[in-house]
């Protein structure tokens, strides 16, 4: 067995040892604990890289672990969807980390060995949900993932403890579906794993408690990914939490969630019995009003991160629409996946150029953000990028989102989609451009006189301007189709792309 094959299961186990090493190592100097994080999601990432690399080349890897062969054993897969999906977490999970240092040393100086081991156990939970191929071992890792965003959106206190616990009810929630839809599977089928149930599923399709399990396996992910109207719990969620965890939150955790419901889908009860169901279609319609909703919400917000988070409720809209169309369209997955990347980068990049003015400043209004152009130039200019991109510049990743999903469309025959995704672009100018407003024309007097520049450390900035420069540089290596072998092995595997 080559040695990369051994690297979904060290993805994971290196984390969680990382973890504990944070705990003692803490113990003796805590400025250390960033450190341990951040070369830990780095030799992650590597090994990602690595896997995506072996996939693409040789194949899918099965690792069996202990040796116990499936069904009996768990076993970890990795295949073209979750080798794409775990370098866009651990990517935007080391740029969060390398950003909190000084910004938890300012927040939070206190907590600071329980934030970065409870980070660490966050990234463990993210990774074990995008490398299993055990439905039960999936639900394990997501209440990992959920136990450590728990504790992390509540490290603030005050109103985050509110916010923290809405999410801690309504996670529970869409936990026990999961594990309902589990449990209904394993009494008609008497196994856990994904490809295994794949084939004993068919000559069962129509058993009511197997489509009551898809049922609950929908709802409760859709509470995870907080696709409306099951939403509720991220607008506080996203806006009282430190930034790097709004950027984790918005920009890869709802995302990963998402991933589980397209590998439960696909892999597990695979496109034939979707396609005996009308649910793809009413998806469709929920992410459409989505998209309108969450834009219109963002309006009417003041706070900058409450209106990205209600922007994040949107953006879940078109991946979703994405998704409800995959099955009948030539593009399959291709805009879904598009925008899963995509997201991550614009969204991870306004959180966390939102926690700079929290951080510089401790400026949560949009209305507060006068003159902040001129003072902080650097970090605006990323805000600017990443909004063009959110709006749909060419030649930004936003731009190339809304185009293969508004060509999507147009081959369904779903025009008043492309109405909707226009109509939610107009929503977007006008929310970004009132952020833009405060910060460059709405200026005090006294303040056009004088200003002096107040920029965050460099060990923040470099990731806020890394994301806002990708948001157009991979925008460019979408348009020219380089990842598109990637997609093209993605839609192939889980039998999409093909209409006939």
């Amino acid at each position: 067995m080559l040695i990369v094959e051994h690297f979904p299961v060290l993805v994971v186990a290196l984390s969680l040892l990382s973890a504990f090493t944070i705990v003692i190592a803490g113990w003796v100097n805590k400025k250390s604990c960033c450190f341990i994080a951040s070369a830990t999601i780095l030799v992650q990432l590597v090994m990602a890289i690595f896997i995506l690399h072996h996939v693409l080349t040789v194949g899918t890897i099965h690792y069996w672990l202990g040796g116990w062969k499936p069904p009996w054993g768990i076993e970890y897969v990795m295949d073209a969807l979750n080798a794409y999906i775990l370098i866009i977490l651990l990517f935007l999970a080391l740029l969060c980390v390398i950003y909190s240092k000084r910004s938890i040393e300012h927040e939070l100086p206190h907590k600071i060995v329980p934030f970065y081991t409870i980070y660490q156990l966050l990234i463990t939970g993210l990774c074990g949900i995008t490398v299993t191929g055990d439905l039960f071992n999936m639900y394990v890792f997501i209440e990992i993932t959920a136990l450590s965003g728990y504790a992390l959106i509540a490290s603030r206190g005050g109103i985050a403890l509110k916010a923290s616990f809405v999410y801690l009810v309504l996670g529970s929630i869409g936990a026990c579906f999961f594990l309902l839809g589990i449990g209904f599977l394993y009494s008609v089928t008497g196994s856990l794993n994904m490809h295994d149930l794949s084939l004993l599923l068919p000559p069962l399709y129509g058993n009511r408690v197997v489509q009551a399990a898809f049922v609950f396996f929908v709802v409760g992910l859709s509470i995870k990914m907080a696709l409306f109207p099951l939403h509720i719990w991220l607008p506080d969620a996203h806006a009282f939490a430190p930034s790097e965890i709004s950027a984790l939150l918005s920009g890869i955790i709802i995302e990963v969630s998402t991933y589980a419901f397209i590998r439960v889908c696909f892999s597990v009860f695979t496109l034939d019995f979707i396609k005996l169901l009308p649910l793809f279609d009413f998806l469709c319609w929920i992410s459409a009003i989505a998209m309108l909703y969450g834009s219109i919400l963002a309006i009417a917000q003041l706070n900058l991160k409450r209106m990205l988070a209600y922007s994040s409720v949107a953006n879940m809209g078109y991946i979703m629409l994405a998704v409800g169309l995959s099955t009948s369209t030539t593009f399959g997955l291709t805009p879904a996946l598009m925008h899963i990347l995509n997201h991550a980068l614009m969204k991870g990049c306004l959180f966390l150029v939102a926690g700079a003015f929290i951080y510089k400043f401790d400026l949560w209004d949009i209305t507060d953000f006068r003159g902040l152009g001129r003072k902080m130039p650097y970090t605006t200019i990323a805000f600017i990028l990443a909004a063009l991109a959110m709006i749909g510049m060419p030649p930004s990743v936003g731009f190339v989102t809304k185009l293969y999903l508004a060509l999507a469309c147009l081959e369904a025959g779903q025009f008043v989609f492309v109405a909707v995704i226009f109509f939610s672009t107009l929503l977007i100018v006008f929310y970004f451009w009132r952020v833009i407003e405060y910060m460059y024309i709405r200026v005090e007097e006294e303040e056009e006189r004088e200003v002096k520049i107040e920029e965050i450390p460099m060990s923040m900035l470099i990731p806020v301007l890394l994301l806002a420069f990708l948001c157009f540089i991979m925008g460019i290596i979408w348009l020219i189709g380089m990842p598109f072998p990637l997609m093209d092995a993605v839609n192939s595997g889980l039998g999409l792309g093909v209409v006939p």
